[in-house]
């Protein structure tokens, strides 16, 4: 099944980047080139969209930690992964920019031994954001990623705030 898209309001390299990132192999290609953590986790883009970006992560030996549920570090990866592409999204067409975590939070509230998918549902509130930052300035925004098992509990909330710098 092809992930999810949604193409109204996009410029073309921002319908270029979702085509890439929702294609299965050039998602792997290319996160085998800049985020190998991603492939060897088996991290899959479920859809990608300007609202929302839902990426999942399986429970398996490469992801289990000892106490068989799916080891912190990958949960955290999926979800910033999750915030990360709409930041990549949001920036595509628009100009050069740079972009950090500067700061992360986590809360945990089911054990993870299923598949989880991380959903981040703040594109339209980040493209206000990227699309007000003048050449040089900077600004953050806190975005939350929900990890949900198949039966729809929350397993995990990551707060990952992001900093943005236009680029002149």
């Amino acid at each position: 099944m092809a992930p999810k898209t949604q193409t109204q309001g996009l410029n073309k390299a921002q319908k270029e980047y979702i085509g890439k990132m929702t294609n299965s192999s050039t998602f792997w290609f290319g996160m085998l080139a800049k985020l190998p953590s991603a492939v060897f986790w088996g991290f899959r883009m479920k859809s990608l969209s300007l609202e929302k970006c839902e990426i999942t992560i399986p429970y398996m030996w490469r992801t289990q930690n000892p106490f068989k549920s799916i080891y912190f570090a990958a949960l955290a990866g999926a979800a910033e992964l999750s915030t990360g592409a709409l930041c990549l999204l949001s920036q595509a067409g628009k100009g050069k920019y740079s972009m950090l975590v500067v700061d992360f939070r986590a809360e945990y509230f089911k054990k993870a031994n299923q598949k989880i998918t991380f959903t981040c549902e703040q594109g339209l509130e980040l493209n206000e954001v990227i699309d007000a930052l003048e050449p040089k300035d900077s600004n953050k925004l806190t975005m939350i990623s929900t990890g949900m098992n198949p039966n729809g509990e929350v397993v995990a909330r990551f707060h990952v705030t992001w900093s943005f710098k236009r680029k002149s």
